[in-house]
């Protein structure tokens, strides 16, 4: 059985927000938005004292390749419109056990 994993690293830009607390609202119900429709994993990773910069990490996993990319540009597409951001950059990442990179992934595969 196959396993995907899709990462990204967003950074949003929020002319809107005047300060910590408006960006902090923006991002709270981003955030819950996310998890409630996407049941993705979502957490502010930077640029935590920047008013108008936001930067999210976000984890979504599933069965195969194509279905987890078009859940993360999916999602991507969303924190666009559903928040008041006039930017979105990206890196996008996925990995699946017959491709597993990075520290501690040498005991995926079956043997």
């Amino acid at each position: 059985m196959a396993m995907t994993v899709g990462m990204a690293r967003l950074t949003l830009y929020l002319p809107a927000s005047l300060s910590l607390k408006d960006k902090r609202a923006v991002l709270r119900r981003v955030k819950t938005h996310v998890r409630d429709k996407f049941n993705a994993a979502i957490a502010e990773v930077g640029e935590n004292e920047a008013w108008q910069r936001a930067a999210l990490g976000v984890a979504v996993v599933g069965n195969e390749r194509a279905h987890t990319e078009a859940s993360l540009d999916e999602l991507i597409r969303f924190i666009r419109d559903a928040a008041d951001v006039t930017h979105v950059d990206r890196e996008l990442q996925t990995f699946n056990d017959d491709f597993p990179v990075g520290v501690g992934f040498d005991n995926w595969r079956r043997k």
